[in-house]
């Protein structure tokens, strides 16, 4: 089991430090952006996973020859209360960590929904009073407001898309429909969960690069996939004119009266980040303009079962008996 928790460890650190960084810095994820997402969605996994478990197979090392061993004989030990002497400080240290750190990426993973859940209604009822329906585009608001502003809020049966009056005077019909399609991909495509919990991996260990590089990553390939979906209906020139048009407008004016910031599939910069928007723009709008083409099936096929792999192996070490002494 030593050589287990050490390979754990190992992953662990790899995937905190340098994949990410690599990864962060590749030039194919724009090309596939959906294979980009399983893989940084792997290496979160698979780095959360390995962390917690090369403490809880060390700290349970002295019980058994396997995870599943060991965690049998510490359930009987703690159900008959008796004492052992076979764990030492080293050992109840990592049970601890491990516990720890499982306990605390569980309960800022609850916070960070209640928070998000929070604003969403609190946003969802001014808009109630704020905007009125638009006449013309199915489960759609509109604000009044000279920016041109668009955005999804999402919400089950509720989930709506709200437009401003700039941009529907600022946008020709074709542009427009391109942004309801973007937004609308959003929601189908249930962005807003990803982000959810890379946001809170990112507020759990705020230290590690791959929760901040992981974070900026799926904010911009999130975007890349909801003009995927668009630019199918769209040409790519009237995408991007849309895109330049609602990015550099929305940035030069103030928020709408009364409207709080919401977290929405968007990749604006939160207070105390680092500006992320212009990076992801920048990224969107050069894949537009300069379109390359998507990865071969095999190299997509090879990053989709990578990450397979990825998420495997740390999986396989913890429960296949026996594997490795």
């Amino acid at each position: 089991m030593l050589l287990t928790a050490y390979l754990l460890a190992l992953l662990a650190i790899l995937l905190a430090w340098p994949v990410p960084v690599a990864l962060s810095r590749a030039q194919w994820t724009s090309r596939s952006p959906f294979a980009a997402m399983v893989l940084w969605q792997s290496i979160a996994l698979a780095g959360g996973l390995s962390m917690i478990g090369a403490m809880l197979v060390y700290g349970l090392e002295p019980l058994g020859d396997n995870l599943l061993q060991a965690l049998r004989r510490a359930i009987g030990i703690v159900l008959g209360n008796r004492a052992t002497d076979e764990l030492h400080f080293w050992h109840l240290f990592a049970l601890c960590a491990a516990a720890l750190l499982g306990t605390h990426l569980i309960f800022t993973l609850g916070l960070t929904y209640a928070r998000i859940t929070t604003q969403r209604r609190r946003h969802r009822e001014l808009l109630e009073v704020l905007s009125s329906p638009s006449g013309a585009i199915e489960r759609t608001l509109v604000i009044n407001h000279p920016a041109p502003v668009a955005y999804c809020l999402p919400g089950g049966s509720r989930s709506v898309t709200v437009l401003s009056d700039g941009l529907l005077e600022a946008l020709s019909p074709a542009e427009l429909a391109a942004v309801v399609d973007h937004e609308r991909a959003h929601l189908t495509q249930r962005h807003h969960l990803l982000l959810w919990s890379f946001e809170a991996w990112r507020q759990a260990l705020p230290g590690l690069p791959t929760t901040r590089l992981s974070r900026a990553a799926v904010s911009s390939l999130v975007e890349m996939l909801a003009d995927d979906i668009a630019r199918r209906t769209t040409p790519d020139e009237t995408l991007v004119r849309a895109i330049a048009l609602v990015a550099l407008g929305g940035s030069a004016a103030e928020e709408p009266a009364g409207l709080p910031a919401v977290v929405r599939p968007q990749p604006a910069a939160e207070p105390g980040m680092p500006d992320e928007g212009g990076a992801s723009l920048a990224a969107r709008v050069s894949r537009l303009l300069t379109p390359r083409p998507p990865l071969s099936r095999a190299r997509t096929t090879a990053v989709l079962a990578g990450s397979g792999l990825l998420l495997a192996v740390p999986t396989v070490l913890l429960l296949a008996p026996g594997l490795v002494g």
